[in-house]
């Protein structure tokens, strides 16, 4: 009896902790980091709940805020779409990010006068009140 207690103690904490595992939360300021045709890029995440979906914008330093399209958050990963203006170009960037605790780490893609441009892509949120 008591075997058999304990298995189903181990089991229970054990499924408490892959619960705990998928609980993600992306909202937040991210600062991210991305390297194309050899220079470091910069660009600052932005995720907020509005109501029980995920909304944000994304900006870059020569470039203001774009509202972020189709954001989802799925199994700890987040995926969703900017639009990015580069010298009268509209490019649209999919991005595909593994969120861990304040980090996260993926890829972005896109297609360039026809040729498909991928890059990595990380970031860290920034801790609240700053």
């Amino acid at each position: 009896m008591k075997a058999l207690f304990s298995l189903a103690w181990v089991l229970g904490l054990c499924g408490l902790a892959g619960a705990l595992g998928n609980n993600v939360d992306p909202v937040g300021t991210w600062k991210c980091e991305y390297e194309i045709g050899g220079q470091q890029r910069m660009s600052t995440l932005t995720i907020k709940k509005e109501g029980d979906k995920l909304a944000g914008t994304m900006s870059w330093p020569d470039q203001k805020e774009a509202n972020l399209k189709a954001v989802k958050l799925k199994d700890g990963t987040l995926t969703f779409s900017a639009v990015r203006e580069i010298m009268d170009n509209k490019i649209t960037v999919e991005y595909k990010l593994t969120i861990n605790g304040d980090k996260l780490k993926g890829k972005g893609d896109s297609d360039f006068g026809g040729q498909k441009l991928e890059f990595d892509i990380e970031g860290k949120r920034e801790k609240k009140g700053k």
